[in-house]
């Protein structure tokens, strides 16, 4: 299997979701600590989904360029946008309760990071990790 698509709109989903991708990210050929640390950037953007929007989409894509090999994560969703993303990308910055370090975070954990956000269409999230 190349891709695999989740619909995202529960904490059940979020939980089913990591336990797919582990194997996934394993039989892809990622060492253990990148495996956790793509995890955790699922579960990030998996509870974002859940948190703003309510509900959504997440993709997890094998890739390649050349002889390079990779996984693709693509997090969207047709919630309200979020209003200023470079605010969103700033540490400790929150729309939420949170800490503010969601999407920075996962910005520096993936080798790969776009962002798309607008009220009309919602937030899509494209991150890669190449092995």
């Amino acid at each position: 299997m190349n891709i695999f698509k989740n619909y995202i709109k529960d904490q059940t989903d979020i939980a089913q979701l990591i336990l797919l991708a582990s194997d996934y990210l394993v039989e892809t050929g990622f060492s253990q600590r990148d495996c956790e640390v793509m995890k955790t950037v699922i579960s990030e953007l998996a509870y974002n989904i859940v948190k703003y929007a309510g509900k959504g989409v997440l993709t997890i894509q094998r890739i390649s360029k050349g002889q390079n090999k990779g996984v693709e994560i693509k997090a969207s969703d047709n919630g309200p946008g979020i209003e200023d993303v470079d605010e969103a990308m700033t540490d400790h910055k929150s729309s939420g309760d949170t800490l503010g370090l969601g999407l920075p975070s996962v910005k520096r954990m993936m080798d790969e990071f776009e962002i798309s956000s607008n009220p009309e269409d919602g937030t899509t999230i494209l991150t890669r990790k190449w092995l």
